[in-house]
C-alpha cells in the first residue's frame, strides 16, 4: 500500500502494537523485597541509576495498581501465602521478575523454611541472577522485559488467560542429564 499523501507527522501501526508499546513503557512495579536484594531494588529507583528513564519508577504498594511484581530476596514459607495473595490481587496483564539467587533458586538457604524458587508458586517472566544483583542488572532485566512485552501481546490481553499454572525453567531433558553425568564421571576419573 503506497503512502504518497500521508504527512510526515503521522505514523501507522496496529492497535495491538500500540497497546504493547504503552504497556512496556509504563510499568508500575510492586516491590516484594525481603532481604539484601531489597536494598539493591531501592537503589535502582535512586537518582544514581534513575529507573524513571524507562517508565518504571512508580513503585506502588497496592497490588491493584501494579502490573509488575519484583520478588527480591528470599521468601520464607510463611510469607508464601502473602506473596500469592498479592499476585492474585494484581490485575491482568501482569508480569513478574525474580531478583537474586534466593528468589530464583533459594540461594544458600537450602532449608525447608525457605522457598526454593518462587517460580514453583507464581509464574515468573524474567530472572535476574546474582547475590545480590547490582541495580544495573535489574535495569537490564526491566529492559529485557519491556522488549518481551513489546513483541507480544494483544489489546484484550487474551494471551494472559493461558497462565494458569506456575511455570519455571524447563527441566533438563534426558540427553542433557546423561551429558552432565558423563562429565562428572570424567572429572572423578581424572582426580
Amino acid at each position: 500500500m503506497a503512502m504518497k499523501d500521508v504527512p510526515d507527522n503521522i505514523f501507522m501501526t496496529t492497535i495491538d502494537a500500540a497497546a504493547s508499546w504503552a504497556r512496556a513503557n509504563s510499568l508500575w512495579p510492586m516491590p516484594f523485597a525481603t532481604a539484601c536484594c531489597g536494598i539493591e531494588l531501592m537503589a535502582t529507583a535512586s537518582s544514581r541509576f534513575d529507573l524513571a528513564r524507562f517508565g518504571a519508577e512508580v513503585m506502588r504498594f497496592s497490588p491493584r495498581q501494579c502490573d509488575l511484581m519484583i520478588v527480591a530476596g528470599r521468601v520464607a514459607m510463611k510469607m508464601l501465602p502473602v506473596l500469592q495473595r498479592i499476585w492474585l490481587q494484581m490485575p491482568e496483564p501482569k508480569w513478574c521478575i525474580s531478583m537474586g539467587a534466593c528468589a530464583c533458586t533459594g540461594g544458600v538457604f537450602d532449608t525447608y523454611a525457605v522457598v526454593q524458587g518462587v517460580d514453583r508458586f507464581i509464574p515468573v517472566d524474567l530472572y535476574v541472577p546474582g547475590c545480590p544483583p547490582r541495580p544495573e542488572q535489574l535495569m537490564a532485566g526491566i529492559i529485557a522485559l519491556q522488549d518481551k512485552i513489546k513483541h507480544g501481546g494483544t489489546l484484550n490481553g487474551t494471551e494472559f488467560g493461558k497462565r494458569t499454572q506456575p511455570m519455571g525453567p524447563a527441566p533438563f531433558d534426558l540427553d542433557e542429564l546423561i551429558r552432565v553425568r558423563e562429565a562428572n564421571e570424567k572429572l572423578v576419573a581424572l582426580s
